[in-house]
């Protein structure tokens, strides 16, 4: 599958440790699926997950964006449509540096196992899963720039952000993922609150060719709007989703 992002605004983030709605079918109005959560996540939940949004919608994209290798497995690999690794700036090392210095690690010493892979990876998916699977995935990775904004969010937890960004590190942020890392994808996450759009626009000046997505706190068509407007070529929507699938349709953006 081809993931066109020109064609995308509004993604869903759906929690595989959560339950999914009754009716599925409000997934119709988004482009795209993310499917992975920090708290709770199993590869078979998000397995679950995966096949239960492929099995109603086969044509739209589906992406894993695991945080741990174990949310990780060989069936998921295969029946996700991408994979996306997020690499946190503003987290502990273990969760950025680490990580891909021992994926570049096993590269060295195995290089035509794995050559090809392109874009960093979660390290220890090496050494929990095997090369085999990671070779599996190389034509699925996505590589996402990541920052954590909100303090008190289990995804700061996990990765280990104990400090917010100011609006200018955000835009330091988004110039290295476009000039420096060259991730496809930089990722502003606010995690259940609203950030507002100084930030999207602060990153939005550095990012041309990379695709520049936003979640926490969309939960109106309002909102939807003024973070595109801002600069954001997509808005990341979870929370509503499983909660309240009648105010997640609210949030499609205007020019969906």
């Amino acid at each position: 599958m081809n993931l066109n992002w020109s064609d995308i605004t509004h993604v869903t983030k759906a929690d595989p440790a959560k339950e999914l709605p009754a009716d599925i079918d409000v997934l119709d109005r988004t482009d795209a699926v993310l499917v992975g959560g920090s708290d709770g996540v199993t590869a078979e939940n998000t397995l679950d997950t995966i096949r239960a949004i492929k099995r109603r919608f086969p044509e739209k994209p589906v992406l894993q964006e695991p945080y741990s290798s174990s949310h990780v497995s060989t069936d998921t690999v295969e029946e996700a449509d991408f994979v996306a690794i997020p690499a946190v700036y503003n987290g502990d090392k273990e969760h950025f540096v680490e990580k891909h210095v021992d994926l570049f690690t096993e590269v060295g010493s195995e290089p035509d196992e794995i050559f090809g892979t392109g874009l960093p990876v979660l390290g220890d998916l090496i050494a929990s899963k095997g090369l085999d699977v990671v070779s599996r995935m190389a034509n699925k990775i996505i590589g996402e720039g990541y920052v954590i904004q909100n303090l008190e969010s289990t995804a700061a937890e996990v990765s280990g952000v104990d400090a917010a960004y100011s609006s200018e590190q955000v835009a330091g942020a988004a110039l290295a993922t476009e000039s420096f890392y060259g991730f496809p994808v930089f990722y502003l996450e606010y995690s259940g609150t609203y950030g507002g759009p100084a930030d999207v626009e602060a990153a939005a000046t550095y990012l041309d060719d990379t695709v520049f997505l936003y979640g926490g706190g969309i939960d109106r068509k309002q909102r939807a709007d003024e973070i595109i407007d801002a600069g954001a070529d997509a808005i990341v929507v979870g929370d509503c989703f499983h909660e309240d699938p009648e105010r997640f349709l609210e949030t499609i953006p205007s020019r969906s």
